[in-house]
């Protein structure tokens, strides 16, 4: 894989625009579970309960205590060795999009700037009466919480069933059609809208560049499919 990682990077070191998205498996490598694997309430509640709106309608406390379970799992996290190649590569570069599946913030925290939240934030918290959205790192002690005009707060991210932020499926898609390097990194390539602009890359005939532990649906179309932990292949393909 060696040589793979240096054509790889000769062909990065050409682009003049670049591009990543991210999933579950960069957050993974930092500690954080995915989604499914979850603590406590995960086993016991299905994700019709915890992750969806008629969820939240029917046991807004139970959506709440699995979420702020989840915020103070990843508040003890930091940014690993792949977040901070990744930060440092944007600031090397004069175009560079961060397209994340991620809702934990890691990013941000490593020095990312230019990050599309396909999924939102699970720091922000947003009114469903009033629409008003607030961010807050702090532990919620009472359950669920409520907005200065009374009406309940929800987490800021996308559930099962909902539209993506709007404009932020335009924005990645945008910055996939620009990009001469595209990196597919820590993702299965199994979610859409997301996994729909690896393709897009493709045919626009950038260089698409997937690190990940296992194969995926577009190991075989890439350009270099890179087998490892982001942790330790981004830093020697990007810095």
């Amino acid at each position: 894989m060696r040589s793979s990682v240096d054509a790889a990077r000769a062909a990065i070191k050409k682009a003049r625009t670049m591009a990543a998205l991210t999933g579950a498996g960069v957050s993974a490598e930092s500690g954080i579970p995915t989604f499914r694997s979850n603590g406590g309430l995960w086993r016991t509640s299905r994700f019709q309960d915890l992750a969806t709106p008629e969820g939240f309608a029917r046991d807004p406390k139970l959506v709440w205590e699995w979420y702020e379970e989840r915020r103070r799992n990843i508040a003890a996290k930091k940014p690993n060795a792949g977040h901070d190649a990744l930060a440092e590569k944007e600031r090397r570069t004069k175009e560079f999009a961060l397209i994340t599946q991620n809702v934990d913030g890691l990013h941000d925290a490593a020095g990312s700037k230019n990050v599309v939240k396909l999924h939102g934030d699970i720091w922000t918290l947003r009114c469903t009466a009033c629409g008003k959205e607030r961010v807050s790192r702090e532990q919620l002690a009472d359950l669920p919480p409520f907005c200065e005009c009374g009406g309940m707060m929800r987490p800021g991210v996308v559930w099962f069933g909902e539209q993506l932020p709007g404009g932020s499926m335009e924005r990645a898609t945008d910055a996939a059609l620009k990009a001469d390097a595209f990196l597919v990194v820590g993702t299965s390539a199994q979610v859409y809208p997301a996994a729909g602009l690896i393709p897009l890359a493709i045919r626009r005939g950038a260089v698409v560049i997937e690190v990940n532990p296992e194969e995926t649906d577009f190991s075989e179309q890439v350009t270099y499919a890179l087998r490892g932990p982001s942790a330790e292949i981004l830093p020697s393909l990007l810095l």
